[in-house]
């Protein structure tokens, strides 16, 4: 789950991360009230979507006068914008975050993930604040200071010094840096992040250490533990599709191709993405129905790929295990007859009552086309689309 950048700020505040003073507006009028309160000579009012760039697709702007802020407001609610993460569709700006400017000396990067490789959370630094930090990793590596943090021990005072030192802070920017990573790590380890970035972290001539930008996402699989962080969550930023599929506890990511596809399984459903594509094909979504699915969760599932228009053909493949291959079967017809659909079906079943499974699809006198194997499925759900 996302959230925007002043939830995000709103959490860090808690465990004393230090951020720019600012409130949230809905409207130019309070944009107008939230500057006025805020005093100053300078503001800045950002688009809050959920998607980065916004600064180069003329979502940040500064202001230096009150009347510049109610201008600039207006022309941001309701606007298209368009980044680099949000594709050609863009979002449409339906709020506002304005903050009271301040004066940069530096811009840096820091940031919190989970490094899957050595299966610990790592804390990242670098100088180069404001760049993507992907484009630092592929184009100056060296550039990319990191700590890995021992689940046992957790972020020791040490790695946060190597850190400030490393990013070339002295002085009181040094201590206030020292304390700002440590909050932050406190904060993604609370609050059960998948990430905690901030780009860019600057410094301002006093030594004030401030997270000028804020991006979190968090664990789906915690939030029980945080309501609160749940009832941030901004349903107008979510693919519809995406969103449906949570209500009936799937796992869907809409994607770019034309095969949709519905498997059994992560790990399953990207190794079936992969063949299809080896195939000649490109997958439109990944769609996990999960380990016990019933025949409702897969009808509610064929339900969504044929929601997108994107999609010409659709592969199913389901191993049998814990999910009987007959519910499946039982669940694609209901979904067939209640949807109608007019593109090419594909199935792949195997495990756990497919003898079954197979009776039941040829009785349903539809026009399955049935795979042997995987790489027969995804040869035939791309001959489909062909033709």
């Amino acid at each position: 789950m996302k959230v925007h950048e002043y939830q995000a700020k709103e959490l860090l505040k808690k465990f004393r991360v230090a951020v720019p003073e600012g409130r949230v507006a809905f409207t130019a009028d309070e944009a107008v009230q939230v500057a006025s309160s805020l005093g100053g000579s300078a503001w800045v009012v950002k688009a809050q979507i959920h998607a980065g760039g916004r600064g180069k697709g003329g979502g940040v702007k500064v202001a230096k006068s009150i009347d510049e802020v109610r201008t600039l407001a207006s022309q941001m609610l309701g606007m298209r914008l368009v980044t680099h993460q949000t594709g050609p569709e863009g979002r449409i700006v339906k709020r506002l975050l304005i903050e009271q400017g301040i004066s940069i000396s530096r811009e840096l990067y820091v940031g919190v993930t989970l490094d899957r490789a050595s299966s610990q959370s790592v804390v990242m630094a670098s100088t180069e604040g404001g760049v993507e930090i992907e484009k630092v990793a592929a184009e100056s590596p060296e550039k990319i200071l990191k700590a890995y943090v021992d689940r046992a021990l957790g972020f020791l005072p040490y790695q946060a010094r190597q850190l400030a030192f490393g990013l070339g802070l002295s002085g009181d920017a040094f201590k206030n840096g020292v304390a700002f990573l440590t909050a932050l790590y406190a904060a993604y380890q609370a609050l059960d992040c998948s990430l905690a970035e901030i780009n860019p972290l600057v410094m301002t001539a006093d030594g004030k250490v401030l997270a000028l930008d804020a991006k979190m996402n968090f664990d789906d699989n915690a939030l029980d533990r945080h309501p609160e962080i749940r009832a941030l969550r901004d349903l107008d930023e979510e693919d519809p599709l995406e969103v449906e599929a949570s209500n009936s506890n799937l796992n869907y990511i809409k994607l770019d191709g034309n095969v949709g596809c519905m498997v059994n399984g992560a790990g399953l459903a990207m190794a079936t993405m992969d063949i299809i594509k080896l195939a000649g094909g490109q997958p439109a979504n990944f769609l996990d129905v999960g380990g016990g699915a019933s025949a409702e969760t897969v009808a509610a599932g064929f339900k969504i790929i044929l929601a997108d228009p994107h999609v010409k053909a659709v592969l199913i493949n389901i191993f049998g295990g814990i999910v009987r291959c007959d519910r499946v079967a039982t669940g694609v017809v209901d979904a067939v007859r209640k949807v109608g659909v007019s593109v090419p079906v594909v199935i792949r079943l195997a495990g756990t009552n497919a003898e079954l499974a197979a009776d039941i699809l040829t009785k349903s006198g539809m026009n399955f086309l049935v795979a042997q194997n995987l790489k027969e499925a995804a040869e035939k759900v791309t001959q489909a689309i062909r033709n």
